[in-house]
């Protein structure tokens, strides 16, 4: 009997601490890969407190963002849905989502009784609601947080962000001797040391992490308190922030359980490496079930901790939309293995020139390495196009240099990453299989989000429009007859391949520039857009002229793409000055950020610091 009261007693003090509600601190750090932090294997990294923090919690070996830049990683965040699924994966675009149907994660902890606050990290990238508004509070304080448990408290250190690698590089704390050079860079002075100086960054918000877990020691909260820390994305030296190879997408995430939810551990004892895929979108489930919070249908995740774990994931996806000022459509779809990527506008180059990158000294040294001829083919190819499909064993190729999309050996592996993207993309209502301009003013015709626009299949035909872009990229002369007929469709998201299409044809097939110049006037701006730059390449210069500058001096919804092309195409812009100074369509200022890179407008003012 004696020991049956034990067992009881024992049973009932394992659920009351089940049962209770962990805090949780998510510390969070911008802009760096694994690459940069001390325990994924870097010599030259400084992190000794996020290297602590992994040998008392569990080191995901496998955890990747969604997107390689921060807003967009941060509306997958906020949601618990990929980006790509609500449009607003464009950078900085502020898309409106139904916030009737979609809650952000606060409002869900909130609904738990939890106390949620940021310090300080928003740029969720959605619009029709602030982005401080579901928080109690916008900075940390821990006499508050001891008073308010349950909590859930995100703390974000910027002191990794990619602007602390801008600016002198000299007299750095970590030695440029010792820097771990990427294949795809030159060694060469200057970028040496802007690793160090960004290495000296890390280290800075290392700091940051262990003066957090510091003060979460002096309140008395850890022993009930979940520690997460990871990355928004990768980063940060050229090639890697924006970009959907490892160095943007594998990210740090190290999670430390205390004993008293030992329920929860991933592994059977902490500093256990953890083998499971992770994709960001998974987060945000998985913090609302290990918090006994409601976890509506809508999220795309799956939950990866605790006694609720799910089945993991066979494949993480990830895009690359605009950036900035800068028009490209990528994804991405991997394994723990390989890395399947899928360049939808292959005529764009990796190394397109963007304002806010080319401030960083490494990223001018190397173009300036590149145009005086020293590059080899693997360091130059950053600044020339993408080819339509790539394919990595990252096991053996972390770097991701080695393409292996035409090796025979790899038939099988692409086909399998092929069919997981098509059907990931039909699942999933991928908004970028039409050009954001098309998205955003499709959604405004129809008084509508676009989330719900995706999903509404009269509007929104996304089995249409991903055979028609995989024809499109498959770059057969024996499509060419397919092609006509996407352009003689209703729908412009169609025609649009079309001519995608045809123009990725038109330097090796003979294309029927009668067909072409018929879409000049097509209703989608987009359409006209790469029909002329069609006609440009077969010589019908004048005609393609007349068709840019009339839709830049009439401010057309496509002025971005155009002006993108114009540099794309590298014969100068004289011919379309007048028209770029008239156009007034803004796409988020970033007209404006060509308008400055052509040299046609005055940069603005930056705002000093008080």
């Amino acid at each position: 009997m004696r020991l049956l009261v034990l067992i009881l007693t024992l049973s009932l003090a394992f659920s009351a601490s089940a049962l209770e509600k962990p805090n949780i601190l998510w510390l969070t750090s911008e802009d760096n890969s694994i690459s940069w932090i001390g325990c994924y294997g870097n010599p030259q990294a400084t992190t000794p407190n996020i290297d602590k923090l992994a040998t008392e919690g569990f080191q995901y070996m496998h955890c990747y963002a969604n997107a390689p830049v921060c807003a967009p990683s941060r509306s997958t965040w906020i949601t618990g849905v990929n980006a790509l699924s609500m449009g607003t994966h464009p950078m900085r675009s502020r898309n409106n989502i139904p916030h009737n149907i979609l809650k952000y994660y606060p409002d869900l902890l909130k609904e738990n009784g939890y106390y949620v606050s940021n310090d300080k990290k928003t740029d969720y990238n959605i619009g029709g609601r602030k982005d401080s508004d579901p928080w109690d509070s916008m900075k940390i304080n821990w006499s508050k947080l001891k008073e308010k448990q349950p909590f859930f408290q995100v703390l974000n250190s910027t002191k990794s962000h990619e602007s602390r690698a801008f600016g002198s590089i000299d007299n750095t704390r970590h030695d440029p001797k010792n820097s771990v050079i990427a294949k795809y860079h030159p060694d060469i002075p200057a970028m040496r040391q802007n690793y160090a100086h960004y290495h000296d960054a890390v280290e800075n918000m290392d700091k940051d992490i262990g003066n957090a877990l510091k003060k979460l020691e002096e309140s008395g909260l850890a022993d009930n308190t979940i520690v997460i820390y990871n990355s928004d994305h990768g980063g940060v030296l050229p090639r890697s922030k924006r970009f959907l190879f490892n160095s943007g997408t594998h990210c740090p995430l190290i999670i430390r359980i205390p004993e008293k939810y030992k329920h929860l551990w991933p592994a059977d004892k902490p500093g256990s490496k953890v083998d499971r895929l992770v994709s960001f979108v998974d987060m945000t489930k998985t913090w609302l079930k290990i918090t006994n919070s409601k976890t509506p249908s809508y999220l795309s995740g799956k939950v990866f901790l605790g006694p609720n774990a799910e089945s993991e994931r066979q494949y993480h996806v990830s895009f690359r939309g605009r950036m900035d000022e800068r028009c490209d459509n990528v994804r991405a779809i991997r394994n723990k293995q390989f890395l399947y990527i899928r360049n939808y506008m292959p005529y764009a180059p990796w190394g397109q020139h963007l304002n806010y990158l080319w401030n960083m000294k490494a990223t001018q040294a190397w173009e300036a390495e590149h145009k005086a001829g020293r590059t080899t083919a693997l360091t130059g190819r950053f600044f020339g196009t993408k080819p339509m499909e790539e394919l990595y064993d990252t096991s053996k190729d972390a770097d991701n240099v080695n393409n292996l999309i035409n090796n025979p050996e790899m038939k099988a592996v692409v086909a399998e990453l092929r069919t997981a993207m098509d059907d990931w993309q039909v699942k999933n209502y991928d908004s970028a299989l039409i050009p954001e301009s098309e998205m955003v003013k499709r959604a405004k015709d129809n008084n509508t989000t676009t989330y719900e626009m995706l999903r509404n299949p009269k509007l929104y035909n996304v089995k249409a429009y991903q055979e028609a872009a995989n024809v499109a990229v498959e770059d057969k002369e024996i499509n060419l007859p397919k092609l006509y007929e996407y352009l003689k469709h209703a729908d412009s998201g169609v025609r649009y391949w079309g001519i995608v299409g045809c123009f990725t044809l038109a330097d090796k097939a003979e294309v029927d520039l009668s067909i072409i110049k018929s879409h000049l006037n097509d209703e989608s701006h987009e359409v006209r857009a790469l029909a002329a730059w069609i006609l440009y390449k077969k010589g019908q210069k004048d005609v393609a002229m007349k068709t840019w500058n009339d839709l830049l001096a009439s401010s057309s919804y496509a002025s971005l793409k155009i002006t993108n092309i114009i540099d794309w195409i590298g014969d100068g812009i004289d011919p379309y000055k007048e028209s770029i100074v008239k156009c007034k369509f803004s796409h988020e200022g970033y007209v404006d950020r060509m308008k400055e890179y052509f040299k046609l407008k005055a940069p603005k003012a930056k705002k000093k610091k008080k």
